[in-house]
């Protein structure tokens, strides 16, 4: 080999790149080999090739074939001062940017959202979903985001887009004021406006948001307890029957737990008489709805000599320990411990001497 073909084999003459990578930006290896002026350039589908001088961006390449020449080449032509379209090899650093849609790209938040809700007031949520990308503005993404690195992927550059997605799907959730309630039904329209709100960040980098996707909004475990509990009273239908069911659910609790003994059979006992109190209270408020009963009689007024029932208000007589009417039974007698005057049930200081009960 003469020394003519030698230097002239140190000539680049064939440029392009196979992408089989998830790189963004991919440095062609030009190093100190000069690139041979008719080399050609082939630029693929979903890439383009960016021609820097000295750190300068030069000549920008869309998909096609190229032979290059000072005519296909005119910044590059202009700062090389190339006065004459002669062959001669030049050095110039080749960048290929990769312009195909990045999918699958996740985010999440980091930290709770506290958000004010009208049901609940104010609330932490976290969200997750996905989102996809694409370089739209090559010459732009490689001055303001990628700079000169040999190569750029697109996890250098997934937490910052993460940040500024969840910023502003913060403010987005806030001025729109959706009840938390109904937030999943919004999925796709809080999807949709969050894109077209974060365009304009993404095309100041050069890039696209082509795709953003809300897979879920989750509230703290208390909150979805406290959910829970709503739901389960609002299938009950009201608050009677909601307790029904909360002694329903503890009757089954004691007779599974073999282990309670005493307790248990206490539980099982007292669970057992509160259901039937309840299911007697609301068959006598289903009869007397469903038909007129006769008014019962009064019962007799409480005397100096008496002391009113604390169930129905009949006088009780001094040598009455179980109300006549009612069987309510008479409540017992309480006196202070400091100056021995007489208590009532419901005192909770003595009225001779301030004493606490």
């Amino acid at each position: 080999m003469g020394l003519f073909s030698f230097i002239k084999g140190q000539f680049i003459e064939v440029i392009e790149w196979t992408d089989n990578t998830n790189e963004i930006v991919h440095q062609f290896p030009v190093y100190d080999k000069a690139i041979k002026m008719g080399a050609r350039l082939t630029v693929r589908e979903s890439q383009a090739a960016i021609f820097l001088n000295e750190g300068q961006i030069a000549d920008v390449f869309g998909p096609g074939t190229y032979t290059l020449s000072t005519q296909n080449m005119p910044v590059l032509t202009a700062l090389k001062s190339w006065k004459y379209a002669f062959n001669s090899p030049f050095k110039a650093d080749v960048y290929f940017v990769n312009t195909r849609n990045f999918t699958d790209q996740k985010w999440g938040t980091t930290n709770p959202i506290i958000m004010r809700d009208a049901d609940f007031g104010a609330i932490r949520m976290r969200g997750f979903g996905s989102y996809a990308f694409r370089v739209q503005d090559p010459a732009l993404f490689l001055k303001e985001i990628f700079g000169t690195q040999s190569s750029f992927g697109s996890d250098q550059i997934g937490g910052y887009l993460k940040s500024v997605i969840v910023s502003g799907l913060s403010d987005l959730i806030a001025e729109a004021k959706i009840p938390i309630m109904d937030i999943a039904l919004q999925y796709d329209e809080l999807s949709s406006a969050l894109r077209a709100k974060l365009e304009t960040h993404f095309n100041a980098m050069g890039l696209s948001l082509s795709g953003f996707f809300i897979e879920n909004i989750s509230l703290p475990e208390e909150v979805e307890k406290m959910i829970d509990r709503k739901s389960s009273m609002s299938i009950a239908g009201n608050l009677d029957q909601y307790m029904k069911f909360q002694a329903a659910e503890s009757l089954r609790d004691a007779a599974n737990n073999p282990d309670s003994g005493l307790a248990g059979a206490g539980a099982s006992l007292g669970a057992g008489m509160a259901m039937g109190q309840m299911f007697n209270q609301a068959m006598k408020t289903s009869g007397d709805a469903a038909e007129p009963q006769p008014a019962a009689p009064a019962h007799p007024a409480a005397t100096a000599d008496t002391e009113p029932c604390s169930q129905c208000g009949h006088g009780l007589k001094t040598s009455d320990k179980f109300c006549p009417e009612c069987g309510t039974p008479r409540p017992e007698k309480k006196f202070c411990s400091e100056c021995g005057g007489s208590l009532s049930s419901a005192m909770k200081f003595c009225p001779s001497c301030g004493n606490k009960v």
